[in-house]
């Protein structure tokens, strides 16, 4: 036994009475019981196994008192901290007490802990919970509703989330509205300043926390995945060891590696079997195990590693040349955009391509072309639009596919020549559905991203895709007055999907205007708007700069423009090659191809 362990066991003797140790276990009178007045055993265990990750942790078997570790045990039995081991009299509080307004609704949450029904008490006894953790809890029914009541550091309950039996989806949350933000959605908050110097297990999900608690074991709960990304790690740096224990999904097991990330080295992440079905849960688990949960249990926290934010040497080296074999394959040489120029000067579509260029200079349209031939190529291609519609670029690329102009698709009967070049064109358009997916919901987040491309590479069984965003000035975020700040968050996600996921992305930026409000100076990286990121992001920076009079109409060959390649990593920047529209057909010729 270390010296710190034996010093743990020592108070607790000396401050128990009838103390009796069976392999692990230290069973004592419990001090507390008799000022609860409560029947029963009333006796308090301690696990006592210097190797285990709860080792020093109490809790009494009549659930008089919450367990928690030595300096809990202190505080309770109202003795000096100062002789606890592990005291630090430098240390700050763990948790500083909040001020909150309002009124508690610790007697709403009492009179619905009363009202709890049978068949409400047989749900939980499902999955192996029994009344004493209802009890301790507070757990209530309100005739419809569950209720979980979110009691805050200060001891009282302010606000309780309501959830339909079985259906986590119908919820609300009931109480004080300015006790319901982000910061105080933490259930059973007060565990974590009762595990100072000990073990704390954070879960996803009220019930799942359940599960642990009748095991007798300490932990806090989120309602929702989302709440990891908003808790302060600081909260938890007084504990040793955290367990996290999220839902068996994608989005889960990202934002509980958030968490861990910023956290650190003291979290162990309980993961699930690879062949476990989606959202499987510790809920779940107990109702699948019974009586075996606990073992079940102990083996996942055995089998979990403190967390590292780094890869193991096997996985960067298996990586590594696997990226290398798929970069000499056909499906990676396959990412070109069909400009032959564009293509030499950038060596295919990789990586982030922003692409600038003036207003009415054609930019949607020269990625639309792009997007949607490659799309016929059977590359899958994601499309976020939040400029023109996707009903429009539909239509342009029927027209440039049939070389029949709109006011003929939507107006009088073809020539046969025409109605020849239509229904070819609408064989393509068909196939190329498949490959090409149009997204225009404004609410899209990081998230929501990579589950579309996951849901593109799984529908087509592609190890790449190409996600153009049109434009990065019009992508979603929170507070419109931090523009630049949202914009340059965008592209830190862009680059951490282009990396985990092997994405190429084509973005299409707004331009400041140069000189005398023009764009006819030889372009550079300060042209691009709103964002001083992009220099830093952008494997490849392009813009387009305008041949023609913009205040005036041009059309058919008219209308030229030169791209340019400002910046990039591995290419030289220069002029790529002068593009002519193709109106009003909606495509871009390229006539000078770089030397």
């Amino acid at each position: 036994m270390t010296d710190y362990a034996e010093r743990v066991f020592n108070y607790y003797q000396n401050h128990l009475q009838n103390g009796l140790l069976e392999k692990t276990i230290y069973t004592a009178d419990c001090p507390f019981c008799p000022d609860k007045s409560l029947d029963g055993t009333k006796r308090l265990v301690v696990f006592i196994n210097p190797e285990g990750f709860f080792h020093g942790y109490f809790r009494c078997l009549n659930r008089c008192v919450p367990g928690g570790f030595p300096l809990w045990f202190a505080s309770l039995l109202k003795v000096e901290r100062e002789t606890v081991p592990g005291y630090d009299s430098e240390r700050e509080p763990l948790l500083q007490q909040n001020g909150f307004s309002g009124d508690s609704i610790n007697k709403e949450i009492k009179n619905y802990h009363d009202s709890m029904t049978d068949a409400i008490i047989q749900r939980f006894s499902e999955a192996g919970i029994g009344g004493g953790v209802l009890k301790e809890m507070s757990i209530g029914f309100n005739g419809r509703y569950i209720v979980y009541p979110y009691f805050q550091v200060d001891g009282n309950c302010y606000s309780a989330r309501c959830v339909f039996p079985d259906r986590p989806e119908d919820s609300f949350w009931h109480g004080n509205e300015a006790v319901v933000k982000d910061e105080y959605q933490i259930f059973n908050v007060q565990d974590i300043a009762r595990c100072e110097n000990g073990t704390l297990a954070i879960c996803e999900g009220e019930d799942n926390l359940l599960t642990l608690k009748q095991l007798g074991l300490p932990g806090v709960a989120v309602p929702d995945s989302h709440v990891f990304e908003t808790i302060d790690p600081e909260i938890f740096s007084h504990l040793k060891t955290i367990f996290i224990s999220a839902s068996n999904n994608g989005e889960s097991e990202v934002r509980a590696r958030a968490l861990a990330s910023r956290i650190g080295y003291k979290v162990r992440l309980l993961r699930w079997s690879s062949g476990q079905d989606r959202n499987y849960n510790l809920w779940q688990l107990a109702k699948d195990k019974g009586k075996e949960f606990s073992v079940a249990v102990t083996g996942m926290a055995r089998d979990s590693k403190a967390f590292s934010p780094f890869s193991s040497p096997r996985f960067e080296h298996d990586q590594y040349f696997s990226r290398l074999k798929k970069q000499s394959s056909t499906a990676y040489a396959d990412l070109f955009s069909g400009f032959t120029a564009l293509d030499n000067a950038i060596e295919g579509v990789h990586g982030i391509n922003v692409f600038g260029g003036a207003p009415k200079v054609g930019k949607s349209c020269f990625m639309i072309q792009i997007g949607t031939e490659m799309a016929l190529r059977s590359i899958p291609v994601i499309y976020y639009d939040f400029e023109n519609g996707k009903q429009k670029i539909y239509q342009r690329t029927m027209v440039r596919l049939s070389s029949v102009t709109s006011n003929r698709i939507l107006g009088e009967e073809l020539s046969l020549e025409e109605q020849q070049r239509y229904d070819t064109a609408t064989k393509k358009f068909k196939k190329m559905l498949n490959w090409f997916r149009v997204v225009n919901d404004r609410r899209v987040t990081p998230e929501i991203m990579r589950r579309h491309i996951d849901f593109i590479r799984h529908e087509t069984g592609s190890d790449y895709t190409v996600v153009i965003i049109d434009s990065l000035h019009k992508l979603p975020f929170k507070d419109f007055s931090e523009r630049r700040t949202g914009i340059d968050a965008w592209l830190r996600q862009l680059e951490s999907i282009r990396d985990e996921m092997q994405v190429s992305f084509l973005v299409i930026s707004e331009l400041s205007r140069g000189e005398k409000g023009s764009y006819r100076e030889t372009p550079h990286m300060g042209v691009f708007k709103g964002s001083g990121d992009i220099e830093y992001s952008a494997d490849n920076a392009l813009v387009m700069f305008p041949n023609w009079d913009q205040q005036t109409v041009a059309e058919g060959d008219q209308r030229t423009s030169n791209l340019w390649l400002v910046a990039s990593r591995e290419h030289s920047p220069g002029l790529v090659a002068t593009y002519q529209l193709n109106y009003p057909y909606w495509g871009f010729r390229e006539l000078l191809k770089k030397s």
